[in-house]
């Protein structure tokens, strides 16, 4: 839940946004100063989509809605939906559709095109404020937190996020945050988080988590391509001017900020865990670099504070939930809904989601109510975390052993296991793609049952142990107390009756 700080010295600029208290400054964004944001983007990015898809068209593309179709054109249409939609669709002839991995493509033919080579120069230049030992310790921030950070990313960064009404409007377009598909989305986000943060080989050029990031990058173009193409057939599809250039600057900042500044200041601190400031630093320079590669502008993450001012403007500015982010909330929620390794409930759930961002905002995405009984499982979750994060962090030998164990269980669980992508790992392909029909609708109500012991035991256990520690140790506290009471007591009248005597 959001926690009220009593001894917070109100002034004029004090502002509270969702339950999020701050300070107003010169340095938050102003409406005035976020709006070119709105309608500026990466055009390299989309430069070089365009030169890659010349030099190596798509096998099987979509024709524009526009295009006069004949009766085996509509079949064709057909066929070629299907296949975006369903990445392991076949062809014709049987064999399994090939993946399209434009990073491979950039890699290997950026010496064909001044745009090509220009983009992976860019990439491939580090800046001058990257320190390598830097990185790899922001790298160990996220693992040595890592079950309260992934908590984070989904109920306050994903969920949360989805109060931002402008860019919900792309998201539903895609229709990748439909009820059956969108657990597989978050999977395939995680799949990028865990590449960027395995190994410093992994974030460096050439590592898995560098190729990730270009790919996100030119999948973020063929989105922003698509949907400005069905505006300009059919203008009322999407409000440029309402709504500003899809996945434009803003929003690729805002997304680096919910990754970074808002699991610092929001998310881990309402689980009860506070950073260390080396650990801040840290954590910030990992997502500037890694907004670096995928085009994002990178000097509002400079400094821990200018990041934390940035989170603060878009909490104030940005997020204004609409029905349709009510659609998208509630849709995380069901694909998350009693699935396995956790089964935890829809009630679990949404007590999460009101712990993380308060009951103002989730009242807005209209999420539901839960009872007394699992806001007291989100507490014990989080004296779970607090327990473990401390304890281990304060204790090097056991820090290291987490962060290693973290890293090859995460993996597992997200990327391999058979509750996860299944080994399967994605290269973030365009096969969300935006049409016309594209529909994203809100799931069913009914509350699926489970007989599962998932992580709700846990957390019922991890909350009646930290009742009785503090029940204990409160009642030591009142007998200590009572004892020392007791004794002065004693030794006060003790002295009175001394003096007494004397006199």
């Amino acid at each position: 839940m959001a926690w009220p700080n009593p001894f917070r010295r109100r002034t004029a600029n004090t502002r509270t946004v969702w339950g999020y208290t701050f300070d107003l400054g010169p340095d938050h964004l102003t409406l005035e100063q976020a709006h070119p944001l709105k309608h500026s983007y990466d055009v390299l990015g989309e430069e070089c989509l365009d030169v890659l898809n010349e030099l190596f068209p798509p096998q099987l593309a979509k024709k524009d809605a526009d295009t006069d179709k004949t009766n085996h054109g509509q079949a064709k249409d057909k066929e070629v939906k299907d296949l975006q939609k369903d990445p392991d669709a076949t062809v014709p002839d049987g064999k399994t559709k090939p993946r399209r991995d434009l990073y491979e493509l950039l890699r290997d033919n950026h010496d064909k095109n001044p745009k090509l080579q220009e983009l992976w120069d860019e990439v491939n230049t580090i800046p001058e404020w990257v320190d390598w030992d830097q990185i790899a310790r922001g790298q160990d921030v996220f693992y040595r937190y890592g079950g309260a950070t992934l908590t984070g990313l989904a109920y306050q960064s994903l969920l949360g996020g989805m109060g931002a009404n402008r860019v919900v409007e792309v998201l539903a377009r895609t229709g990748g945050f439909g009820v059956k598909v969108a657990r597989h989305r978050l999977f395939e986000t995680t799949q990028h988080i865990l590449e960027c943060t395995r190994s410093l080989e992994d974030i460096q050029p050439g590592g898995a988590g560098f190729a990730s990031s270009i790919r996100v990058r030119l999948l973020h173009a063929s989105v922003r391509q698509r949907i400005l193409k069905l505006t300009k057939t059919r203008p009322n599809y999407y409000s440029v001017e309402k709504f500003g250039i899809p996945i434009n600057d803003l929003d690729s900042i805002a997304t680096i900020g919910t990754f970074s500044a808002t699991i610092i200041w929001l998310s881990l601190p309402r689980q009860g865990i506070f950073l260390r400031q080396q650990e801040i630093d840290d954590y910030i320079a990992l997502w500037r670099l890694i907004a670096h590669y995928i085009g994002t502008p990178t000097a509002p993450f400079e400094t821990p504070q200018k990041a934390k001012h940035v989170m603060e403007s878009l909490l104030m500015n940005e997020i204004n939930p609409s029905q349709l982010s009510q659609t998208l909330a509630n849709n995380v929620i069901r694909c998350l809904e009693n699935q396995p390794p956790a089964y935890a409930s829809r009630s679990f759930l949404e007590a999460s989601a009101r712990w993380l961002n308060g009951n103002e905002l989730c009242d807005a995405l209209g999420l539901g109510q839960p009872n007394f009984y699992h806001t007291c499982l989100v507490a014990g979750q989080c004296i779970f975390f607090m327990a473990l994060c401390y304890t281990y962090r304060s204790i090097p030998y056991l820090d290291r052993k987490k962060i290693k164990n973290l890293k090859r269980i995460f993996w597992q669980l997200i990327v391999e296991g058979k509750y996860g992508l299944q080994g399967e790992r994605t290269v973030f392909e365009f096969k969300y793609v935006p049409e016309f029909d594209t529909v994203t609708y809100k799931g069913e109500d009914e509350e699926l049952k489970h007989n599962e012991l998932g992580i709700e035991q846990r957390n019922l256990r991890s909350f009646v142990m930290g009742v009785t520690v503090l029940g204990v140790m409160g009642y030591i506290g009142v007998k200590t107390t009572l004892l020392v009471a007791g004794a002065l007591w004693r030794g006060g009248t003790y002295a009175f009756h001394a003096a007494q005597s004397l006199s």
